[in-house]
């Protein structure tokens, strides 16, 4: 396990950890984001279960479960491409930097996973 691996990937767990803890509380720029780019509140929870799922993968990744790794990687890659095509869609560019961080990471924690192995 390359050291770049476990470091990128263990950043992309967390970050999606605390964006799991944000949706579920919900923070208020959490909320606000959703209702800029037109997404129900009540997407909220199967959204927040879907980026717990993705950590946890990736969690599962690290601890050797390598295709479950790349598995929830690849979902996470999935997810916040969808995030980015609403915020395009609905033109709020003010923020898309957030979802492009964890697309970025995503991307970072799936191919690293498939070169680890």
């Amino acid at each position: 396990m390359s050291a770049a691996y476990l470091v990128i990937t263990a950043i992309t767990i967390l970050a999606n950890a605390w964006a799991t803890g944000a949706d579920l509380v919900p923070a208020g720029f959490v909320v606000a984001t959703m209702t800029e780019v037109r997404v129900p509140r009540s997407w909220l929870p199967p959204l927040a279960v879907l980026k717990a799922a993705g950590a946890a993968g990736l969690l599962a990744g690290l601890l050797g479960l390598w295709p479950l790794g790349v598995a929830a990687g690849t979902g996470l890659v999935l997810f916040f491409l969808g995030a980015l095509a609403v915020h395009v869609r609905n033109r709020v560019f003010h923020n898309i930097a957030f979802p492009g961080t964890f697309f970025a990471l995503a991307i970072a924690s799936a191919v690293l996973a498939v070169a680890a192995h």
